[in-house]
């Protein structure tokens, strides 16, 4: 039997090695704070509050849609509706890229990871591929839409665009990543009919009371957010939670929380360095391709939203980044928060290395495709 120190040290060792990109940002920004001190309103800056509040508020309000019961219950009702693994996987692959269209791509993460998770608890779906799938198809629609992720909302207010002008210019290349994402769904699911295993069926009630306070809270968060003001309302969200239902609060994925602070921090100052701003300066973005792999190759480093900042002032076309910094959203997990939000949620053992096996190839096919359905529209 082991003693108690070296419990508690094998329990932080295996706390450690799970939330390794907690750590590894964490020591970047460290290490970056300690050999290029900056300004406090640097690291203000760099850690992008505004987003962090944002992301907090939609804990909190999923955590009680969850509590409430209603996840489980639609998870049980879209199942009894559905026969094949393929159908329910498109479904669900079709239902997260509309919402991120319109809800931005983490609120329908948010949405239909948990759903998908509830689902694969009482039936045969694959949840770790699904959450795979789900991070591509999140990154698919939210392309098309100004307001679907937040390098589209930065690039679309920076140019000006109007609204319909901006989805217009996007759409060939949304088009092109959609249909690969639902072959690629087709492909990957097995040809099975639903195994409902009636015995996994959740049987607690659903409150409604909870449900409806919950979705309503969710669509003040998303309306707060898109108004400016993500801070007050996720201060307004934790006020009540904090009064009558602390053990909510507990239940919330801090350490989430933590990790996108870390990435913010340590990516943040590293686009910042001098030589960063001096290799960029030696290159010619004037040339849409330069521009185009420059776009893809800063996300797969920093992820697409320090990549948009990164290189805002620097392109002279704002389309021409948005779809660079779009597809630079597949491959490697950090090329988009989404990927590492849907990873998150859906909780499935592997599922880092199971993202890298799929989404890798699928930006190595996707890059050539998408740059000529761009190009081929644009010209």
């Amino acid at each position: 039997m082991l003693n108690e120190p070296t419990h508690t040290r094998l329990r932080w060792r295996a706390r450690l090695q799970a939330e390794w990109l907690l750590v590894l940002f964490a020591l970047l920004a460290i290490a970056l704070a300690l050999f290029d001190p900056q300004p406090l309103a640097s690291y203000r800056r760099w850690l992008q509050l505004p987003t962090l509040a944002g992301l907090l508020g939609l804990l909190v309000t999923i955590q009680g849609i969850r509590d409430s019961g209603l996840v489980q219950h639609a998870a049980g009702a879209l199942v009894a509706r559905m026969h094949s693994l393929r159908g329910l996987g498109l479904l669900l692959v079709g239902m997260t890229a509309l919402l991120s269209m319109v809800l931005t791509n983490d609120v329908s993460l948010f949405l239909v990871v948990p759903l998908t998770v509830a689902i694969g608890g009482m039936s045969n779906l694959p949840v770790a591929r699904m959450a795979v799938l789900e991070a591509l198809a999140v990154n698919a629609g939210s392309t098309l839409s100004p307001i679907g992720n937040p390098q589209n909302l930065l690039l679309w207010q920076h140019a000006q665009l109007p609204f319909l002008h901006f989805a217009a210019a996007m759409l060939p290349v949304a088009a092109v990543m959609f249909a690969m994402v639902a072959a690629l769904t087709w492909l990957w699911l097995p040809r099975d009919r639903i195994a409902l295993s009636a015995d996994r069926i959740d049987g607690h009630a659903v409150s409604n009371a909870q449900a409806l306070l919950s979705t309503l809270a969710l669509v003040a968060m998303v309306l707060m957010m898109e108004h400016g003001h993500a801070l007050l309302g996720a201060g307004l969200l934790l006020l009540p939670f904090a009064l009558l239902d602390r053990r909510l609060l507990a239940r919330i994925d801090w350490l989430l929380l933590a990790t996108f602070a870390a990435i913010f921090l340590g990516l943040g100052h590293l686009a910042e360095l001098p030589w960063v701003s001096h290799a960029l300066g030696r290159l010619d973005f004037g040339q849409p391709l330069t521009l185009y792999l420059a776009g893809i190759a800063a996300s797969q480093l920093i992820s697409n939203v320090p990549a948009t900042v990164l290189l805002l002032d620097r392109a002279p076309d704002a389309i021409a980044l948005a779809v660079a910094v779009n597809v630079g959203g597949f491959g490697l997990a950090i090329g988009s928060l989404a990927n590492l939000i849907a990873l998150r949620l859906a909780r499935q053992p592997h599922g880092l290395r199971l993202l890298h096996r799929v989404s890798i190839p699928f930006l190595l096919a996707c890059a050539p495709l998408a740059y000529l359905a761009w190009r081929w529209t644009a010209a």
